[in-house]
């Protein structure tokens, strides 16, 4: 319940947008009916494929192990791990983890909130822009201190050190080197805009003023935008789409080399058949009905067919099967790709470029099209991997079933409730100098997709003749890449060349924006650290502690965030230590835009 619970609803994004970009305001009927259709349709689809990403013991869902180390740890009356550890049980282990990381949390989310983000370089030349970009911008000071930025894009410490390795890998070669390449060649006329950035701009470099090419339906104003200006990307913000063309033509190749004899298997099984002990054991509960999942699915497309007819979304009913179906057709190789390096390639960006071409000038159908294609698939892969630690910990299916359909529709309507209070009561939110920083990163990365792909389409922007038609040849690049591999490795096949995953590679960095720099590259050492150099000489330790820390570290950070909120942040205003601990310099909130130019 937990797991479904703690994340925010995707399509909220889709009403912070509507509210913030276009000043649209519709009723909660719609909101609500949107977050539920969004949330649950894709537990259909999961509940579907659970043969395939749940049953075989080689779909291992490593984040699930954290789960289980801490369930282990708070319920388990003895250890059961690979070789001999004395010292002090897990239960103690994860307390002083716990408190460690609940009081560590306040000096950089407090304190000195300098060492959240500590960009040392730049503190010794701060007026170089060029030392500001790259040990600002791109991360060449690789530090932080704060286990909330290292654990942003994932915790380190779940995480296979060979798909560490390949995030990297595509880290180093398109953030360290091929942007600062671009960027410094004034490719796509980069140099007039920030080297990092989640907004869209202008040919003036001021923030893209969607409201000048809009008609009052939200739908494109050709003639305005032709006046106006064509719409420019940071370098970053670009290379983050040619990176998610690469991978999503890339996953569909590597699937079919490496997965089609798994996936041809699964088919001809019946589940009775596998071999694997967990699966024997848990085939003593009731399954899950068949028709339990189609009867979710027939009540949660009625909410989606009510939401795009009834109100002007401007997205007809066929779009929204299709944006069903690429769902459908993606969710086994991604699934797999998940299950085993803990990485999920994402579709947010290739349904944008297909309802970008589909219904172009229409935001708002962009915006449900990409949330029904991608979110779906998205939370068919959480229900798996729920499901997945639902069988390593032997929970009955059923209950496994409703819990998540109860904990999603409490979440979601509360998720809602929250959403509306924030913009009835928070003074400027989502803006870029919001005086307590709420300034919405992810709507606003949301927001200038709904601009790129929505508003202008990719036939202005990636098409022959237009500014980033380069990038379109991402799609064949991609496509090749695994193929080429796959030749090379069959040649000499104990080459460490085995290793590599390019759909991975491609993928791993797709959170750049709105993750940054920072989060990758200390991420990748604390994951080296524990999952490759502990691992290998201390494999009784990282066998008895590893996820134990994990989940210690996650719980206790999440603890000392909500301590700083309600103790010092929200009391009086704020006011807490303003002429005192704000001021100096370790605590000064600075936009980190500024550093990026």
């Amino acid at each position: 319940m937990a797991s479904v619970g703690a994340t925010s609803a995707y399509a909220t994004d889709v009403i912070a947008v509507q509210k913030v970009f276009y000043h649209q305001e519709w009723n909660f009927i719609y909101k609500w009916m949107l977050i539920m259709s969004t949330q649950l349709i894709g537990f259909s689809m999961g509940g579907i494929v659970r043969r395939f990403l749940v049953l075989p013991p080689s779909m291992i869902w490593p984040n699930t192990l954290v789960s289980c180390a801490l369930f282990n740890t708070l319920h388990s009356q003895q250890y059961a791990g690979i070789g001999h550890h004395d010292g002090i049980s897990r239960e103690r282990y994860f307390a002083y983890a716990f408190c460690a990381a609940a009081v560590w949390c306040i000096v950089p989310g407090y304190l000195f909130q300098a060492l959240s983000v500590f960009t040392w370089v730049c503190w010794a030349a701060p007026n170089n822009i060029k030392i500001n970009q790259l040990f600002g911008g791109l991360g060449f000071s690789i530090l932080t201190f704060d286990w909330s930025q290292i654990a942003f894009i994932g915790s380190p410490l779940a995480t296979p050190w060979w798909a560490e390795a390949n995030v990297m890998i595509g880290f180093v070669c398109f953030y360290w080197i091929l942007a600062p390449a671009l960027y410094y060649s004034n490719v796509w006329n980069s140099q007039f805009l920030p080297i990092s950035s989640i907004h869209a701009f202008d040919n003036t470099g001021k923030p893209y003023n969607v409201s000048r090419i809009i008609n009052p339906d939200t739908t494109l104003d050709l003639r305005a935008y032709k006046v106006y200006s064509p719409l420019y990307l940071s370098t970053t913000f670009a290379l983050s789409y040619g990176l998610s063309f690469l991978s999503i033509t890339s996953t569909i190749t590597h699937a079919i080399i490496y997965f089609w004899k798994p996936i041809r298997l699964q088919f001809s099984r019946s589940i009775r058949e596998q071999p694997d002990v967990h699966a024997r054991l848990m085939s003593h509960y009731p399954q899950v009905p068949e028709w339990y999942y189609g009867l979710l699915f027939v009540v949660t497309f009625a909410f989606s067919c009510i939401c795009v007819q009834v109100w002007p979304t401007g997205l007809p009913i066929w779009a929204l099967i299709i944006a069903l179906l690429i769902a459908i057709i993606y969710i086994i190789p991604i699934g797999m790709i998940q299950a085993i390096t803990n990485r999920q390639v994402g579709l947010n960006v290739i349904t944008e470029l297909i309802v970008g071409f589909m219904l172009p000038g229409r935001p708002n159908a962009m915006m449900i099209f990409k949330t029904y294609g991608y979110i779906t698939m998205s939370q068919a892969m959480q229900f798996t991997a729920d499901f997945k630690l639902g069988h390593y910990m032997k929970v009955p299916p059923r209950q496994m079933f409703w819990c998540q359909i109860v904990a999603t529709a409490i979440a979601g309507t509360v998720q809602l409730g929250v959403q509306t209070w924030m913009f009835a009561n928070i003074p400027n939110i989502c803006d870029r100098y919001q005086k307590d920083s709420f300034t919405c990163a992810s709507t606003n990365v949301f927001g200038s997709a709904s601009i790129i792909w929505g508003v202008i389409g990719p036939g202005l922007l990636f098409t022959r003749n237009q500014i980033y038609y380069a990038l379109s040849f991402f799609f064949l690049i991609g496509a090749a890449c695994p193929v080429l591999l796959w030749l090379v490795t069959k040649r000499y096949p104990k080459t460490v060349l085995n290793y590599l995953n390019f759909p991975l590679i491609f993928t791993g960095v797709g959170q750049i924006p709105p993750a940054t720099a920072v989060n990758f590259v200390p991420w990748a050492l604390v994951g080296f650290t524990f999952q490759y150099v502990i691992r290998r000489k201390h494999f009784s330790y990282w066998t008895k502690y590893n996820y134990v820390l994990s989940a210690a570290l996650d719980a206790g950070t999440a603890v000392g965030l909500i301590m700083i909120y309600f103790c010092l942040q929200y009391p009086l205003g704020g006011t807490i230590g303003k002429n005192t601990i704000q001021q100096w310099y370790g605590s000064l909130r600075v936009s980190f835009s500024r550093m990026l130019y």
